[in-house]
């Protein structure tokens, strides 16, 4: 899983997604973190707490892996910067298409419920399809937690979200479990194409 979190709330999705993915047997999860743009001085001011120790990736070690999970806050309905940065930095894999045929997922956090939950996912499809990476929604397949229409809930059939709203709200037992689902559901995909390569 690649993601950029600027206050956790993507941070813990990615966790519980390489919780669900791990659950599959034969499959080895890795977290990364794509570099920040911001300089300290910047996030102080926006009250950023500081990154956690998951190691930052490089475009090329993408290379590496057999599938992909990525994570983003939204920033006006589209991926925030940072990832966008990481992704326009991956031309050498694109010139040599050596991310095609490799499937990928998408979560994210938005801070209101008309914020992108959508619209963040659907417009970074065009990076996937641009690499020839094969996009794997969760769909349905998160059966009933998908249709919660008591309790506010991030996320859709793209994948996996939370609501940060002013950034005090946290990712709800449902949107963690949510999480676990598509990373368990991508890594029985990823697994089933290397299997049939």
């Amino acid at each position: 899983m690649s993601y950029y979190s600027m206050y956790g709330h993507v941070e813990k999705l990615a966790e519980e997604i390489k919780k669900g993915a791990s659950s599959v047997e034969g499959v080895e999860a890795k977290l990364w973190q794509v570099p920040e743009t911001l300089h300290e001085e910047v996030l102080g001011k926006m009250s950023a707490p500081p990154k956690s120790d998951v190691p930052i990736i490089t475009p090329n070690e993408l290379a590496d892996a057999d599938g992909f999970v990525f994570g983003f806050p939204t920033r006006f309905g589209m991926m925030a910067a940072q990832f966008k940065a990481f992704l326009d930095a991956t031309g050498g894999l694109w010139r040599t298409q050596q991310l095609a045929g490799k499937p990928a997922g998408i979560f994210y956090s938005t801070g209101s419920q008309g914020g992108g939950q959508e619209t963040t996912p659907l417009t970074a499809i065009t990076q996937l399809v641009h690499h020839g990476m094969i996009f794997v929604p969760i769909g349905y397949t998160f059966g009933a937690g998908m249709f919660e229409m008591e309790k506010v809930k991030g996320g859709s059939p793209y994948g996996a979200g939370t609501f940060a709203g002013d950034g005090s709200r946290q990712p709800t037992e449902l949107e963690l479990e949510q999480a676990f689902h598509q990373g368990k559901h991508i890594a029985t995909i990823t697994k089933k194409l290397k299997g049939a390569a």
